[in-house]
């Protein structure tokens, strides 16, 4: 990893991105592609040194309260964080300035933060979203290696129910003749209704692939899929937006299923919800007593 000082932390959607790059080693990161103009290997992870400082400042200067999001672009929890804790320190001033938090992760690394979040989400509120692509633990050592697996963060996602964080799953990505099939999408949704979830993020049964991360994923299907990589050739040549042939039958049950038991399931919503900052929460909380 190396350091830079950074000029400011805080987007104009209240985002922020503490790492960039990952160790994680996804075969599918759309992170990876050169479109983002990262200037260093993506598993060198550049660090914004100064970013506790400056998310403080921004803070400090917002007028009216609201939700910040982390974890889009690259995982707050990544590797390097136990040694940094630099995600610790500028959850740590969302909590002390009062705002919400909406955080995005595939790790467990997230669990030596839980008293924090509780924290936040009793203040005003606090969203965790974990990533899940595949409910077949061997797959998913293969597509997602150097992090825990999908049933290690289906107990995350129970842990926060049990302390009444609400939480979201990004249902993403599916990989064409690989994780698109019936028996892992039910598997999925199943310990989905099992952890009691929110809502669920699904942009449809498939993946994206450009420059960059489109050579890093056909390298890996070459070492873990032999003879893939030519039949996506073959069926998408270089196309941005890469669907299932199983896409409607698979949306058609994915919908259904979050209707049956009560899961948000339309994107557009979902993203309502992760922005929603409930103003008057810590006067409905005081009136209670």
């Amino acid at each position: 990893m190396h350091f830079v000082t950074a000029k400011g932390i805080l987007s104009a959607q209240n985002g922020i991105n503490i790492y960039r790059g990952c160790t994680h080693g996804c075969i599918y990161c759309d992170s990876r592609s050169r479109c983002y103009q990262m200037n260093h290997d993506f598993e060198d992870i550049e660090v914004k040194q100064n970013a506790p400082e400056l998310l403080e400042k921004a803070l400090r200067s917002k007028r009216k309260k609201c939700m910040i999001g982390t974890g889009a672009m690259c995982d707050p929890y990544m590797h390097c964080e136990e040694q940094l804790g630099l995600t610790r320190k500028c959850i740590e001033l969302i909590d002390r300035y009062g705002f919400g938090l909406s955080i995005q992760t595939k790790s467990d690394r997230i669990l030596r933060d839980l008293e924090l979040l509780r924290s936040i989400n009793e203040k005003s509120k606090c969203v965790v979203e974990m990533t899940l692509t595949t409910y077949d633990e061997k797959q998913c050592k293969i597509l997602e290696p150097n992090v825990c697996t999908t049933q290690r963060r289906f107990e995350v996602l129970q842990i926060m129910h049990e302390n009444g964080i609400p939480t979201v799953v990004w249902l993403s990505p599916i990989l064409p003749f690989i994780n698109d099939t019936r028996e892992n999408l039910e598997g999925i949704l199943d310990d989905c209704v099992k952890a009691k979830v929110h809502g669920i993020i699904c942009f449809g049964m498939g993946m994206t692939l450009r420059e960059g991360n489109r050579e890093y994923y056909y390298e890996a299907l070459n070492k873990y899929f032999p003879g893939l990589r030519e039949k996506y050739h073959r069926k998408y040549g270089y196309a941005y937006e890469i669907a299932s042939d199983r896409q409607r039958e698979l949306m058609k049950l994915f919908h259904a299923r979050c209707e049956e038991n009560g899961i948000l399931h339309e994107v557009g919503k979902v993203f309502d919800y992760l922005h929603e900052f409930p103003e008057n929460k810590g006067y409905e909380q005081l009136s209670l007593f």
